[in-house]
């Protein structure tokens, strides 16, 4: 009898034969989206102070046998700072733009405009297994959570990437989990990594992807950074700063269900109300890409700003915090900084992911980076 993959073992260096094929982000082939300068890095990481880590698991090959692999799958976590954050709670909201997912947490976000935990990803079956990680964590991290103090709201978001993984397996782990919290950088991959291992996005290998964008005044610059976990999409409809990727119609599969988590940071002084704006402006960037919102996408977007932090211990009656104007152009660039970093963030998402074979031998392709320049250089 065939054993059940021992997913207690820290399965990320238990890969295939990497791929040696150089990949690029957009803007590293000359190509630009938008008007507004990139930051340093073009990802959620420019925004200071924010970081992103990956736990991979990659193991087994051939036919389904659920519960038993192959296993394509992993998680990410993206910290709004490197402090406590329970203790200092981040100004956020979200947007459901296509409410077919299993996100955790978001209710509360919207309730009282913060986040108190690290932000995780991962594939759709794996949320409670994710979830009481991430409790525990924070538990550890905070020990009179539910005792002397509130309980915790943590914040977990979902693709389901069952065509390439054997999600039925639940195969992510508490030590993967832990393993993408102490991994968390400022200079993180992008593609098919973490959470992204096993997703599709527009007939390609979909995955993780992050852009960012500056947003200057004469006395003033604020960065606003997006991360995507895209898993949505045919090729038909691709879209890439505004070509289409093919021109004639090629058979697919009749299904285009899909989903995608947009994470997006700032360092701009935001108020719930104001960052819920922002994030209801991610869908047109979605759209630029291709996307039309299918029946079965979960498209959403969590969103937050890493100043006017929220004391969780203060006992002050009133609380004094700056915001942007939105009469100025700095509000009005912060609505274009999220279209176009979350459209270039998708593109990422493609144009870094390597080809993955996973459950039933299923492929999906990595998008060509040579047809890319090809079209866009037309």
């Amino acid at each position: 009898m065939k054993q059940k993959l021992n997913v207690k073992l820290k399965l990320t260096k238990v890969m295939e034969e990497k791929v040696t094929i150089k990949r690029s982000k957009l803007h590293e082939l000359g190509f630009q989206v938008g008007i507004l300068e990139r930051g340093e890095k073009n990802s959620i990481a420019d925004v200071p102070d924010v970081t992103v880590g990956h736990s991979t698991i990659i193991a087994g090959e051939g036919e389904l046998k659920p519960g038993f692999g192959p296993v394509r799958t992993g998680v990410t976590i993206i910290k709004p700072h490197s402090g406590n954050v329970y203790r200092r709670k981040v100004r956020a909201s979200s947007y459901v733009f296509n409410g077919y997912g299993k996100t955790i947490g978001l209710v509360q976000v919207e309730e009282l405009g913060n986040i108190e935990s690290y932000i995780c990803l991962t594939n759709t079956l794996n949320i409670p297994k994710v979830a009481e990680t991430l409790i525990q964590y924070h538990v550890d991290e905070n020990q009179d959570i539910g005792v002397d103090t509130s309980t915790i709201n943590i914040v977990v978001g979902e693709c389901h990437d069952g065509f390439l993984n054997d999600i039925q397996g639940r195969h992510v782990q508490k030590i993967h989990v832990l393993e993408a919290i102490e991994s968390a950088t400022s200079d993180f991959e992008e593609g098919s990594i973490g959470a992204g291992t096993g997703m599709s996005a527009l007939g390609f290998k979909g995955g993780i992807g992050s852009s960012s964008r500056i947003i200057k005044t004469e006395d003033r610059e604020y960065v606003l950074g997006t991360l995507v976990l895209s898993n949505f999409g045919r090729k038909n409809d691709l879209t890439i700063l505004g070509r289409k990727f093919i021109t004639q119609t090629e058979e697919e599969p009749k299904k285009d269900d899909g989903s995608i988590i947009i994470v997006i940071a700032t360092n701009a002084p935001l108020n719930a109300r104001q960052l819920n704006r922002l994030a209801k402006r991610a869908p047109m960037g979605l759209a630029k890409t291709g996307s039309y919102g299918s029946h079965g996408s979960g498209d959403v977007v969590i969103i937050f700003s890493t100043e006017n932090k929220i004391d969780h211990d203060s006992t002050d009656q009133t609380i004094s915090m700056e915001t942007v104007n939105e009469n100025t152009k700095i509000f009005r660039d912060l609505l274009r900084a999220v279209i176009e970093s979350t459209e270039e963030a998708i593109l990422n998402s493609l144009l870094m992911a390597t080809t993955v074979i996973g459950r039933d031998n299923n492929k999906k392709e990595a998008i060509s980076i040579e047809k890319v320049k090809e079209i866009l250089s037309k």
